[in-house]
């Protein structure tokens, strides 16, 4: 096994997150599934993530997505799919990307041999991933790799983050963790998403976001003021680590110096996408 410094794909495979993440904030995606009869923004974005699986029903989305309420997806799956078919979705998706990309980065990035290199990394990195018990992952590796240098760097972030997600999944459901705490417990830590923007998009109501904090402080993971205890804190951290450890192999295929650029190439990109306004200002916080 490669010696990686500590936290090195974590790092990593937080930026390939963020870069693959463009797409679901993006108006392009819209635009896209709008063109194929889908309308409904949650229909939209649980059709482009879902479509590698197939015409699948809300119950395998649950199982895969881990943290979404099975109403919301019951009211969208398996019907989004009379609107349009999971390959026609596909397509859409990759389309989306293109536009998105292209209005973020500009195209001088997106022509740069930095892209193509970045590009190249992360196919490589991917080829460390295995599609055992990792659905989202293992759908996404049998779609064919796109020839453009920008869209072959957007099917690996997709391969990355699925692959770590998948792994997280697990880590969750070992940790104890159910959907909705999940939730809570990882905003409390500093680094999840506005409870707005989760109650918005994941289709739980505030009463359940206050009763899954009240069983976290139960266990004495949560404090009054809906931070995390020092017990919280080591939890979380915990699943992080062995998230860390279920992920390893993509980045131990390319070694410290390879994940460090990667890294670094990944992160130019991501600063100048922020600064495109790729992701909105409330998206981050507790409150």
């Amino acid at each position: 096994m490669t010696n990686l410094p500590p936290l090195a794909g974590r790092r990593c495979a937080h930026r390939m997150n963020m870069l693959h993440a463009t797409l679901f904030f993006s108006p392009d995606l819209d635009t896209e599934c709008k063109e194929l009869g889908i309308e409904d923004p949650a229909a939209m974005r649980l059709a482009a993530r879902s479509a590698p699986l197939g015409a699948v029903g809300a119950g395998t989305v649950a199982a895969t997505f881990y943290n979404y309420h099975h109403g919301l997806l019951a009211r969208h799956l398996p019907g989004v799919w009379e609107s349009a078919s999971p390959a026609a979705v596909l397509d859409a998706r990759l389309r989306a990307a293109d536009t998105t990309l292209n209005r973020l980065l500009g195209a001088e990035a997106l022509a740069s041999p930095e892209m193509a290199e970045a590009a190249e990394l992360a196919l490589d990195a991917a080829e460390g991933c295995t599609r055992h018990a990792r659905p989202l992952y293992a759908g996404n590796a049998d779609l064919p790799v796109p020839d453009a240098p920008h869209l072959r760097l957007w099917h690996a972030t997709t391969l990355l983050r699925e692959h770590r997600g998948d792994g997280h999944m697990a880590s969750l459901l070992s940790a104890g963790l159910d959907p909705v705490e999940a939730l809570v417990s990882h905003t409390a830590s500093g680094q999840g998403m506005n409870p707005r923007w989760i109650l918005s998009t994941r289709g739980w109501r505030r009463a359940d976001w206050d009763a899954a904090a009240e069983r976290l402080r139960g266990r004495g993971l949560l404090d009054a003021e809906g931070g995390l205890t020092g017990a919280g804190t080591a939890l979380r951290e915990a699943l992080e680590d062995e998230t860390d450890r279920l992920d390893a192999a993509p980045y131990e295929r390319l070694g410290a110096e390879g994940v460090a650029r990667l890294t670094a190439l990944a992160k130019g990109f991501l600063v100048t996408a922020v600064g495109a306004g790729a992701f909105p200002a409330d998206l981050m916080g507790r409150a």
